[in-house]
């Protein structure tokens, strides 16, 4: 399926989500000479002041078509985790409607930390030593034996707050105990995955692909005068910002690389999860 995007400034953007990587996208979506109009489901007191927020919410994806039906809207951008896991893409393309995001078989790299570590390991992708567990019973078993300190990861959708790092036996316990039986997490914690303790900076990397062919956003390159200016604003950044130059410099020769990119498309490839990543072509 392969859209044109309308050079009229008549284009009317639904954003779905209420965070603010959907204000990000809002503040850029409303920069386009193109767009005349930006809805936002359900948004927020910020996104207000640059779009019509709407009140439904994001896993209702029944009356988000309907929205985009009965407002005409031209094209659909999917900010947040939970409804691209659960499939909205999909919904929308059924009906014809315009949308960007991962659909749900894609999704699941993110929904599923379980699957994206078995997926690394069978495409011999780096990455921490692991093992996924189901029983509560089979991981305090293991734990006995792992070396300390180590990290307990609820396998679903947590809001980013499913990661125990656990320095003796005693926290790794409590943390099995937290996840998987308590279920501080909910159906997250189903599963878990238990992963080997890393120090190190942490670097993420946005990459553009479309089933064939992949290409990176690298980390910005900023000035003295950026770099005091952040230093003075937000001092707890100053400790990411003093190499982001060296940091490009080693991420663009790995992109390069076949440890990473390639590996993620042999699997779209062989095992037709993506025949294109987003929905658009």
């Amino acid at each position: 399926m392969s859209y044109r995007v309308q050079e009229e400034a008549d284009m009317k953007v639904l954003v779905v989500g209420s965070g603010g990587r959907e204000h990000a996208i809002v503040t850029s979506v409303a920069k386009s000479p193109r767009v005349d109009k930006i809805y936002c489901a359900p948004g927020n007191a910020g996104i207000a002041s640059l779009a019509e927020c709407v009140a439904i919410g994001v896993m209702e994806f029944g009356k988000l078509v309907a929205f985009a039906k009965e407002h005409a809207v031209d094209f659909t951008i999917v900010g947040m985790d939970d409804p691209l896991v659960g499939g909205i893409v999909d919904v929308f393309e059924a009906e014809g409607l315009k949308v960007f995001g991962p659909r749900k078989n894609a999704a699941i790299l993110e929904g599923s930390k379980a699957f994206s570590k078995d997926l690394m390991k069978k495409y011999h992708i780096p990455t921490a030593a692991y093992e996924n567990f189901t029983s509560a019973e089979d991981a305090l078993t293991y734990l006995e034996t792992a070396k300390m300190p180590i990290v307990l990861k609820a396998d679903g959708l947590a809001l980013g707050k499913g990661v125990l790092i656990c320095n003796t036996l005693e926290e790794a316990k409590a943390g099995v105990k937290e996840i998987m039986e308590d279920k501080k997490f909910g159906s997250a914690g189903n599963t878990m995955v238990v992963e080997e303790f890393m120090t190190g900076r942490e670097v993420s990397v946005l990459s553009y692909v479309d089933g064939k062919t992949s290409r990176s956003c690298l980390p910005p390159r900023i000035t003295s005068a950026q770099r005091t200016a952040i230093r003075d604003s937000t001092p707890a950044a100053w400790v990411i910002f003093p190499r982001a130059r060296s940091t490009q410099r080693k991420w663009t020769s790995s992109a390069k690389s076949t440890s990473i990119r390639q590996p993620w498309m042999r699997w779209r490839q062989r095992e037709d999860r993506l025949p294109a990543l987003f929905s658009l072509d």
